[in-house]
């Protein structure tokens, strides 16, 4: 789900009040109603007829895992397309490695602690088994992912697993919010995840997106000097926190109340939200996000807005114009919306309308992460063939370059850290072995705003730098509004 939205870390110096009542608890309570049934039902439809063999492609073809996650997470929000959707799970699951670790391209011993989370909630959340999900028990692998007490004030939070050197570790906000998700969904949420979690947030109730600075990891936001504090972070950390709350962790519901007050008062008067960094003007995906958030927090009347903010950039067959044939997508922002109804949605901007579409979705439907799904009978997912897809441009990956987490929400780019990663409790290895991608999308860097914001200007800055002797990788996971 989603993200996909910023700068990955080896970019970022290129581009870079109503209260809410007590704790509201959500066991035992039916998913709202969409806030616009036939919007939502009209971007679902949509969304799955991007789909190719159980797949959504990234900006230069093959297949994006990322993606395609966040594209199965806005499906299960509204329990449209159950053929596409379950064929999408079973190719997810089918690939497990492909989007959580660099074995497709040789390189071994790494596993993506964002990306690890993100399978384990989506696993959740389309009601599949995430203790057998392609094999991987994704419970035990995010579990063994989480930094142990010798990590000091870095306890709890989700990492990556290397047998290289890659520097600091480049988990951030959206990463521990889905490990919160994911475990509470799956049986017993440790405290000392949820207190990280709860430490990214600064006096004033927002998030920041990254607690890592260029002097290492800070032990709060509030000892950050100048912390940026994110929309869509802050959404993602509200409804983790409420799930943490539902499970029974201490200090969950007062962090998500605090949460909530600050981001209701981050709407625009038309009712929409921007990110921050590259993101900051409206935008459907930080939008569509705090609108679940503000409705998964008890803010009717807010999220009501957040939607109606969406629909303005909803392509119909009244306002289409030139792109009435896609008729349900989402537009980014009013000038992507605009361009469309004049000439169409061209082939090179239909990625950023995937990442849109499937993000700002979830403030159509407005049922909470923690709760997608729920009510879904439990599926056997079955992986289709993928068959043939457009390569990716060839990009030579080291193991010494610091993946960035994945993500599913714009925002800001990630500050430049040195500083040392946490320590991962002891390694659990995943049971079973993942089929191979037929055709491996270049490794993903999992901070990519591979979201609705345009990326493909950022990744050809960044293949150029290649040359140079830089060596990034392209992202293939998320991340929209990561």
């Amino acid at each position: 789900m989603l993200l996909s939205r910023r700068l990955a870390t080896g970019l970022s110096a290129i581009v870079a009040t109503t209260v809410v009542t007590a704790a509201v608890p959500l066991a035992g309570v039916a998913a709202p109603a969409p806030a616009d049934a036939a919007a939502a039902r009209d971007a679902t439809s949509w969304l799955a007829g991007e789909f190719t063999d159980g797949t959504l492609p990234g900006p230069f073809g093959g297949q994006d895992w990322g993606l395609t996650i966040d594209g199965i997470i806005a499906m299960s929000a509204t329990s449209g397309s159950a053929p596409t959707r379950q064929a999408a799970t079973g190719q997810v699951a089918a690939h497990v490695r492909s989007y959580n670790s660099y074995d497709d391209w040789g390189i071994e011993g790494f596993t993506d602690g964002g990306a690890t989370a993100k399978l384990l909630y989506v696993a959740s959340a389309a009601g599949a088994d995430p203790t057998d999900f392609g094999g991987y028990d994704l419970r035990a692998v995010t579990l063994s992912l989480l930094a142990g007490a010798d990590a000091g004030h870095q306890r709890g939070r989700i990492t990556s697993r290397t047998t290289a050197d890659s520097g600091p570790d480049a988990s951030n906000t959206f990463d521990q919010s889905f490990a919160v998700l994911g475990l509470a969904r799956s049986g017993d949420l440790p405290q000392d995840t949820v207190d990280f979690l709860v430490r990214q947030q600064c006096a004033a109730g927002g998030f920041r997106l990254y607690p890592d600075t260029a002097d290492g990891p800070s032990p709060s936001c509030d000892e950050q000097p100048g912390a940026t504090l994110d929309v869509d972070s802050t959404a993602m950390a509200v409804q983790a926190l409420l799930a943490a709350a539902d499970s029974g962790a201490a200090g969950a519901s007062d962090a998500a109340r605090r949460g909530a007050d600050w981001l209701a008062g981050q709407q625009h008067a038309d009712g929409s939200f921007g990110g921050s960094g590259p993101t900051t003007g409206a935008n459907s995906n930080s939008t569509g996000l705090a609108g679940q958030a503000l409705a998964a927090a008890g803010r009717d009347s807010q999220a009501a807005r957040a939607a109606d903010a969406v629909t303005q950039l909803q392509l119909t067959a009244a306002n289409g114009g030139a792109a009435v044939g896609d008729a349900g997508a989402i537009a980014y922002n009013a000038e992507s919306f605009t361009g469309a109804v004049s000439t169409g949605i061209a082939d090179t901007d239909r990625d950023q309308w995937r990442r849109a579409t499937a993000q700002a979705l979830l403030g159509l439907a407005q049922v909470p992460l923690g709760r997608i799904g729920l009510d879904l009978p439990p599926t056997s997912p079955t992986p289709t063939p993928t068959g043939t897809a457009t390569p990716t441009p060839t990009v030579s990956p080291t193991p010494t370059v610091a993946p960035t987490p994945t993500v599913t929400g714009t925002a800001g780019p990630s500050p430049s850290a040195t500083g040392s990663p946490a320590t991962p409790s002891p390694t659990v290895s995943p049971t079973g072995t993942a089929a191979p991608s037929t055709t491996p999308a270049a490794p993903a860097l999992p901070g990519l705003p591979t979201t609705g914001a345009a990326i493909i200007g950022y990744v050809l800055v960044a293949l150029l730098l290649i040359g140079g002797g830089v060596v990034l990788l392209v992202l293939g996971r998320r991340r929209r509004a990561q």
